[in-house]
């Protein structure tokens, strides 16, 4: 499969999980391309000043890896600041939350992957 920059669909989220702003998601995969392995495989863009609330995953984890700009990602109660090339991940059970502290949008990969306990549970 190949997919062009415009064949990728983008989901706007305002005030993702509670957070501020609207978070735009260009979707690498759709969910139905992951083959029931995730659900989430994309970009997340948030604006200066923005942020994604504070969650908990069950039944799957999520992994950040940053391209551009400034975060403020608190990590299970680790408060940390990251920047390109960094990485955060949230595992099943776990909570999270990002902010863009930068001056520029954030930009990150965004993947979204079942934990084994929900693999069983599908089957």
């Amino acid at each position: 499969m190949i997919k062009r920059a415009n064949e990728m669909s983008v989901t706007l989220e305002p005030h993702l999980k509670g957070g501020d702003g609207t978070t735009r998601v260009v979707n690498i995969l759709e969910p139905n391309e992951m083959h029931g392995t995730g659900r989430l495989f994309g970009i997340s863009i948030i604006p200066v000043g923005g942020s994604i609330g504070q969650h908990t995953h069950a039944g799957d984890f999520e992994t950040y890896y940053i391209l551009k700009g400034k975060a403020e990602v608190n990590d299970n109660g680790n408060i940390q600041e990251l920047g390109p090339g960094d990485m955060t991940h949230c595992k099943d059970g776990d909570f999270h939350s990002i902010r863009n502290i930068g001056d520029i949008d954030l930009e990150y990969v965004a993947v979204i992957l079942y934990s084994e306990t929900k693999k069983e549970e599908a089957n």
